[in-house]
């Protein structure tokens, strides 16, 4: 919390003493909950935490207190799990209990209360949507047939890292890639790009980085039902208003778009939103009617969703070969020995790169851009030997259970060998490494981001050898993240590009 709202909280200290009282004489308060840390009157846990390092205050905190705890977000309780075996526990024993979303002002409000993938709850809307989705939108024949796509954008960034390599140019991976993703997302879910430079372009990326923000954040009332009022006088009511708004405008011209009768489109060559009206006018191929807002929310999702968590990823990776030149010239001397002296490689070949494929997963150990999502309890279950009431956060570290010692020899190393003779995919399936979730929320997007990461990173290390600038050692590149529903890199990746082929 930011000190503005805690000094209204304060202020506001009559109001909570009724509450507080209630919670104090609450049998069920302390006996149902696993313990954790001891927290400020009122605010409990709250001031202690930052959202960009999240994941590690809560590994150092499950040291002391062990694999579950409790932490109090106001009066709201978040229970912490940090154990495979307890992942395990909330992902698939007590999956249709804990696969609720937390309600959060903000994500609701731009998901349209919740009709859509992300940031719904458990129900009957949730799980049509899904269904649509992954069946008629993220199917593998439908992936498949965005390969074309795929390699048109990697073949953008492939020309743009080469004029930096021509002239010796450092390069901020991150831009390019970000460029790409979105490109990519955009093309293959509205059919178009705004790749030209121009209002329009301007208009897009301003609209987003804000709805990015919001999706990031928390207000008062998130932790304080009973506060929202101070929200709405600190303006920050008026500001999301308004940024929601012009999404829904945005949301409708793509729409209105689509329904022109004039517009042709091939078939197989449909895109995500074609899809979604095509199901909405055909009443026989779902069970429940889909508005022009579920529409949108589900455009919301998948621009969202799938444009920073592949960038992050591959700078991610980058900047683990970076700092081990030994992984970065066993995986190249791979690519380039199996895949040919070929300017561009296809998805097929790269399928065979085995040692390629375990450095994706190490990264993705190490260093997965969200390293916590938050569940939430629907019904009471139980946990680790603990009654979790309903309604209660779910907080699974993905971050700390990647580097379980008793899961993994040496867990700190970047050391893709030890996935070489083993069977751990990244379908969730197993509870030592599930970097895209699991269970019935685990993210419906992993096979088009699988395609375009792989796509990626594999040609950019076949085609181009990678230098640090002068001036700047490995052991300068650090891993601080920032904030956001998909952490990037805080310090900018800087590289000089040399052309190997």
């Amino acid at each position: 919390m930011i000190p503005p709202l805690l000094l209204a909280l304060y202020l506001t200290l009559p109001l909570f003493l009724f509450f507080l009282i209630r919670n104090l004489i609450n049998p069920n308060k302390s006996k149902t909950l696993p313990p954790g840390p001891k927290g400020l009157p009122i605010i409990g846990n709250l001031h202690k935490l930052d959202n960009s390092v999240l994941h590690l205050q809560l590994w150092n905190i499950s040291k002391k207190f062990g694999p579950i705890f409790t932490l109090w977000l106001g009066f709201r309780p978040a229970v912490i799990i940090s154990s495979p075996q307890l992942a395990e526990e909330v992902m698939k024993i007590q999956d249709p209990k804990v696969c609720g979303r937390p309600k959060f002002f903000a994500q609701q409000r731009i998901s349209y209360d919740g009709i859509e993938m992300a940031f719904s709850p458990y129900d009957n809307c949730w799980k049509e949507i899904r269904k649509i989705c992954v069946l008629n939108a993220l199917s593998a024949k439908r992936v498949a047939g965005y390969y074309w796509i795929r390699k048109q954008e990697v073949k953008k960034l492939m020309k743009k890292v080469s004029e930096h390599a021509s002239s010796s140019e450092v390069i901020n991976l991150k831009y390019p890639l970000l460029n790409l993703t979105t490109n990519l997302v955009c093309k293959i879910v509205l059919g178009r790009t705004y790749e030209d430079e121009g209002p329009e372009r301007d208009r897009f990326l301003r609209l987003f980085d804000e709805c990015n923000s919001w999706l990031g954040s928390y207000f008062l009332s998130d932790y304080f039902p009973f506060l929202g009022w101070i929200d709405r006088l600190m303006g920050l009511h008026a500001r999301l208003d308004k940024n929601v708004k012009e999404l829904d405008e945005f949301y409708q011209e793509i729409i209105d778009d689509h329904l022109d009768p004039n517009r042709k489109v091939l078939e197989g060559e449909e895109d995500i939103t074609d899809i979604l009206l095509q199901m909405q006018k055909d009443h026989s191929t779902t069970s429940m009617e889909l508005t022009n807002d579920h529409v949108k929310a589900a455009i919301m999702d998948f621009l969202v969703g799938a444009t920073d968590t592949t960038a992050a990823t591959t700078v991610w990776i980058m900047t683990s070969l970076i700092k081990n030149p030994r992984v970065l010239k066993k995986v190249q001397e791979e690519i380039r020995s199996m895949g040919g002296k070929k300017d561009f490689l296809e998805e097929d070949e790269i399928q065979k790169f085995t040692y390629f494929k375990a450095v994706i997963k190490e990264s993705l150990r190490l260093h997965l851009p969200a390293p916590i999502v938050p569940r939430a309890t629907h019904e009471t279950c139980n946990i680790g030997g603990y009654q979790i009431p309903p309604n209660t956060l779910v907080y699974v570290n993905t971050w700390a259970i990647h580097r379980d010692p008793q899961s993994w020899k040496d867990p700190e190393e970047f050391y893709p060998e030890r996935f070489l003779d083993s069977d751990i995919n990244l379908r969730g399936q197993d509870f030592k490494l599930f970097p895209f979730g699991s269970g019935r929320r685990m993210c419906p997007g992993y096979p088009l981001a699988s395609a375009a990461l792989d796509l990626i990173l594999a040609n950019l290390l076949n085609s181009f050898d990678w230098e640090l600038p002068k001036g700047i050692e490995r052991e300068d590149i650090d891993y601080e993240r920032l904030p956001g529903i998909a952490h990037h890199k805080k310090n900018p990746l800087y590289l000089i590009p040399k052309s190997h082929i």
